[in-house]
């Protein structure tokens, strides 16, 4: 099909049945555009962390803990630290984990989802049996249990959150391949001799990647999330690594006494989950995507 033949067909489409672009959707859902401004304005802080936090998040004044001032416009904490620089730095230390995680867990959840689904018989028992005994606890309490077993740290943090989260993405993918095999361009692929491999990461996988997207959109806020109650509990990073979950954690007995301590880390954590909510549900409109079920499971 030539390039003139398609730029015809385009021509002739109706635009009422062209898919508007996703930024014209943002635009006109305004939970969206306010998820996206704030998500921005995170992602630009973590970025720019060192060069626009106004003193070392580790800078200690044992002799001091102020309230919000000029000189520290979110106050100090116990030991004299400088909230807003530990807070700016933690931005750094939540997204990085809730996106490293997610992207681990959607890519072998996603992996096994497609090959129990495309296989089917004694690779999807085995596959899915493992998949129900996770599904049967929260993601929290695998998380909570994985880090107890090998210990807190930045990498075993991320590692425990990736195989919490690893259940859902496989369930989507088994669920979107169990349909979509079925259909006739499949069917013709395999006539022709095209390799399972083949089939399933270039004709299957690519038709199956908007309920995922959303799950994955959604996965982030519950990682971050998940980051932040482990540090709460010592079960996180590093004692020295300022992190949301670590400053709630190290304020909370001095909140009766230190508001600011439980504030102002409380509040970037809500801002950055319901931006992340809010832009997840309109990626969801934009690719209409509909509840997903996995009509295999048994």
């Amino acid at each position: 099909m030539t390039e003139q033949t398609l730029a015809a067909i385009e021509t002739e489409t109706p635009p009422s049945l062209r898919r508007p672009g996703f930024m014209s959707v943002v635009k006109s859902d305004k939970k969206a555009l306010v998820g996206l401004i704030v998500l921005a304005i995170f992602l630009a802080t973590a970025i720019l962390a060192p060069l626009i936090s106004p003193y070392d998040p580790n800078d200690m004044d044992f002799e001091m803990m102020e309230a919000p001032s000029m000189v520290h416009p979110l106050g100090t904490d116990d030991l004299g630290r400088d909230l807003l620089s530990r807070i700016i730095h933690g931005t750094q230390i939540s997204l990085f984990v809730g996106i490293s995680t997610v992207a681990i867990s959607l890519f072998f959840g996603v992996a096994l989802g497609v090959a129990a689904g495309y296989y089917g018989g004694w690779l999807d028992n085995i596959i899915m049996r493992y998949i129900d005994l996770q599904w049967a606890f929260p993601n929290f309490i695998i998380a909570v249990y994985l880090v107890a077993v090998f210990g807190s740290g930045l990498l075993n943090v991320i590692i425990a959150i990736s195989l919490a989260f690893l259940d859902d993405f496989a369930r989507i993918a088994r669920g979107m391949v169990l349909v979509i095999k079925e259909e006739q361009y499949v069917a013709a692929a395999r006539t022709v001799g095209t390799s399972d491999f083949c089939i399933m990461w270039r004709h299957i996988a690519p038709n199956a990647v908007a309920p995922i997207i959303v799950q994955a959109t959604v996965s982030i806020s519950y990682a971050i999330l998940g980051e932040a109650s482990l540090s709460f509990l010592g079960l996180g990073v590093e004692v020295d690594t300022p992190t949301w979950g670590l400053i709630l954690a190290e304020g909370r007995s001095f909140i009766s006494r230190a508001w600011w301590l439980g504030v102002f880390p409380g509040v970037a954590i809500m801002l950055t989950v319901l931006s992340i909510n809010f832009l997840g549900d309109g990626l969801r409109d934009y690719l209409d995507v509909r509840e997903t079920g996995d009509p295999g499971a048994s």
